[in-house]
């Protein structure tokens, strides 16, 4: 699919939310120009690297071009200036104020541009200086307080930049949105209006919460465990199992394969509510009786079952499976200075492999393009 062939997308953000986003509209076949200063997008710096190029680098900006701007110097800025009057989407994931300072801005595109700012706490409000990052979203939003591992203590969701990748797809969507308004505007033949959206890390991860905030506020308090036992277990061979439960005859199922039929019996475990009373004790019970096997064994009873069960594989457990690799839910991209890497399917768009660009790169080509 390449719906947006002909969309001029200026990315001048760094990292990985902003980037993400411009990624995603490159897939989808837009003309993605990434800005980027003398130094590079910090994200070069970070993860396995290889010359100018970095693994965090490459998965956050495949499919655009790079050029290289000095925003310091006054030619630089006539040079963005020029190509921001051009481009049908902007983006910029500066702090709050400095995009506007070195001109930046939804009056500097297009009368129909689409700008989208991306930052940790939006535009406005008390908290919009304040640097953010993934944790810090995940902090101040609750998500790190849902997230007690065995240990009693709240950690940030071991996937890296789970919200810098969520607000890139929301900002995605976002863009989407707006560029299908331009689209009903033209068939009317109303006037050119710009699109100011602005999207935050906190806001994104609260929106991922969203069940888990409104249950929170209707009850006051921490609401009871859902589905308990659900949770991972480690078998006998040192291997966890993920064991989901959504319906109560399933409790009395996963007795059954344990082989701790009595268990599903007793009064104190006889539903999701006081299951979760009771999980104390009822928690070494199950432990004890995954012990009893390897995972190799636990794995085909579940499944013959139809539990919905599997085994917590790492990325390189996933990457061998014989599913991923039948369904080609992994594409490599071959990236000069790094080598091939093994990258995930895009979600319903499929199949795509195309390389990060080096710092600078396409200067001369993208000036010369627009006629700069």
């Amino acid at each position: 699919m390449r719906p947006y062939e002909g969309l001029f997308v200026l990315d001048t953000s760094q990292g990985i939310a902003g980037p993400y986003c411009a990624t995603q509209l490159a897939a989808l076949g837009a003309n993605v120009v990434k800005v980027e200063p003398p130094a590079g997008d910090w994200s070069r710096g970070l993860s396995t690297r290889g010359g100018t190029h970095s693994v965090m680098h490459t998965a956050f900006n495949r499919g655009k071009r790079s050029i290289m701007l000095d925003l310091s110097a006054a030619e630089d800025q006539a040079r963005l200036a020029a190509l921001a009057a051009k481009a049908d989407v902007i983006l910029e994931a500066f702090r709050p104020g400095v995009a506007r300072r070195i001109g930046i801005t939804p009056e500097a595109g297009k009368p129909d541009v689409v700008f989208l700012s991306i930052s940790g706490f939006g535009q406005s409000g008390p908290y919009s200086e304040r640097p953010c990052t993934d944790s810090v979203a995940q902090a101040f939003t609750g998500m790190v307080a849902m997230n007690q591992g065995m240990d009693g203590i709240p950690h940030r969701t071991g996937a890296f930049f789970a919200v810098d990748m969520v607000t890139g797809l929301s900002a995605m969507v976002a863009v989407q949105g707006a560029l299908a308004e331009q689209q009903r505007d033209r068939m009317t033949q109303a006037a050119p209006r710009r699109r100011v959206l602005d999207v935050a890390l906190h806001q994104a991860s609260a929106a991922l919460l969203g069940y888990n905030v409104a249950e929170w506020g209707l009850q006051g308090q921490e609401p009871k465990a859902l589905n308990t036992p659900a949770g991972a277990y480690q078998a006998s061979d040192g291997r966890y199992v993920m064991i989901g439960l959504l319906r109560e005859p399933e409790f009395a199922q996963l007795c059954q394969v344990l082989e701790i039929e009595d268990l599903s019996q007793d009064p104190r475990f006889a539903s999701f509510p006081l299951r979760g009373q009771n999980r104390e004790a009822l928690l070494p019970l199950i432990r004890s009786a995954f012990m009893a096997r390897p995972s190799t064994e636990w794995l085909p009873r579940f499944h013959a079952a139809r539990m919905l069960c599997d085994q917590v594989n790492t990325p390189l457990d996933w990457l061998a499976d014989p599913h991923v690799r039948e369904t080609r839910a992994a594409i490599p991209l071959d990236q000069p200075g790094l080598g091939t890497l093994p990258f995930p399917a895009l979600p319903g768009i499929g199949p795509w492999s195309v390389k990060a660009p080096d710092l600078g790169e396409d200067t001369a080509e993208v000036l010369r393009e627009f006629g700069i």
